[in-house]
């Protein structure tokens, strides 16, 4: 798939590359970026069709929003301590290892494992999504879409091999961009001379179940927070930074996905809402006739492209720390001239590319969720472990409320 000419830059590359060293270039504007564009995709989208069916009323539909949002900007705090306590490429790995040590190598390395097969997969799956709806598009054939989906995430491996500065670029613009396309939407709905829900409307009653399954749904969307952390090593002042993007992330998304749902709610009756699969369409009809199904499904595309990016960093970081603390193949820690991993990189496209073709990748996804569950618990954890063991650690940021 590789011209004779760029697998020759390739190699140049991967000779010119050092071990264990990356670029410390990054900043606020990243981390940011990566926060928001990491968090916000398609589920945005889907969600508010989810909780208004279990919960019906759009004040408890709110609140439930905030409330999840609240959950996730405590996880971000408690977090947010580790990742400036121990500045290191590769998330949830780095904790594990530090506060369970090496006598629990296996386990911490399936810490390490489980994240990095997490985002391989989802590497194949926002791949796959973004082809599916450039198909919707007419743009091209739905036999085509396998195909179009790995040329889409090799684009993206061609751009992170330039380096650091150019995929960071990358991410921060079209973070922007997607931030714009949703506000956008959001203003168009509220100029609309509508109102979807009717005081008179009558409301069934919440089920306990109905406000877990619901509840799920929002925690789930929030997903992707933690993506600064796998930076720090790159970050100019991680100390400083770190807790500006993961607590100024989360609140940004926070902001969004309430003004997406309020949105909606003004739009579309919650009697509509609740058996809509993709809400943001049925208000995107309303706004733009026959053409709205087209408007969110090319919002769709926007929003994924930096989430891809993102999630293409975050994995090539946990091998690569992994590869350093030879817990994995120690090749992996090489850093070409531009910054990025690069065999890292490399062994994480073949991954997704081999999920993408053979399909297995929503396997992956079910599977790994208990283990992106479980890790998070594990860091938190951590927390409390290197916080007992280990009181004199430098500790520039402190979680809320410990313990």
């Amino acid at each position: 798939m590789f011209s004779k000419s760029f697998r020759v830059m390739l190699r140049a590359r991967m000779a010119s590359g050092t071990s264990g060293q990356l670029r410390r270039v990054l900043g606020l504007g990243f981390g940011l970026a990566v926060s928001v564009g990491g968090t916000i995709g398609v589920g945005i989208l889907r969600t508010p069709g989810v909780v208004a069916e279990q919960l019906h009323a759009p004040s408890t539909i709110l609140f439930l929003w905030i409330a999840g949002g609240l959950y996730t900007l405590l996880g971000a705090s408690c977090l947010t301590e580790l990742g400036v306590m121990l500045p290191q490429a590769g998330g949830y790995y780095v904790y594990a290892r530090r506060a369970f040590g090496s006598s629990t190598g296996f386990a911490v390395g399936c810490v390490g494992w489980t994240d990095w097969l997490m985002y391989c997969s989802i590497l194949a799956y926002v791949s796959i999504s973004i082809a599916e709806f450039v198909a919707v598009l007419g743009l091209v054939l739905s036999g085509t879409v396998p195909f179009l989906a790995v040329s889409i995430l090799v684009a993206v491996v061609v751009l992170q091999w330039l380096g650091i500065r150019i995929s960071s670029q990358f991410q921060e613009l079209t973070t922007s961009l997607k931030c714009v396309a949703f506000l956008t939407l959001v203003a168009m709905c509220l100029l609309v001379p509508t109102r979807g829900y009717s005081a008179t409307d009558v409301v069934p009653s919440i089920s306990f179940s109905g406000l877990i399954i619901a509840l799920q749904a929002v925690v789930i969307t929030y997903g992707g927070w933690q993506s600064p952390l796998y930076f720090m090593e790159e970050d100019r002042d991680p100390s400083r930074n770190l807790p500006r993007t993961m607590i100024g992330g989360v609140l940004s998304v926070i902001g969004i996905y309430l003004l997406v749902n309020i949105a909606l709610l003004k739009v579309v009756p919650v009697s509509k809402l609740s058996s809509a699969t993709l809400p943001a369409a049925n208000a995107a009809q309303v706004i733009a006739g026959a053409h709205g199904r087209d408007l969110i499904t090319i919002l769709s595309v926007i929003s994924l492209v930096p989430l891809l990016n993102a999630v293409m960093m975050m994995g090539t970081r946990v091998i690569f720390a992994m590869g350093r603390d030879r817990l994995f193949w120690s090749r992996t820690s090489t850093v070409n001239a531009g910054g990025t991993p690069a065999a890292a990189t490399l062994l994480t496209t073949a991954t997704a590319v081999g999920l993408i073709v053979s399909g297995t990748f929503q396997r992956l996804v079910a599977m790994t969720s208990f283990f992106l569950a479980a890790n998070y618990c594990l860091s938190c954890l951590a927390l409390i472990v290197l916080r007992r063991r280990e009181p004199e650690l430098r500790r520039p940021y402190r979680a809320w409320g410990y313990p």
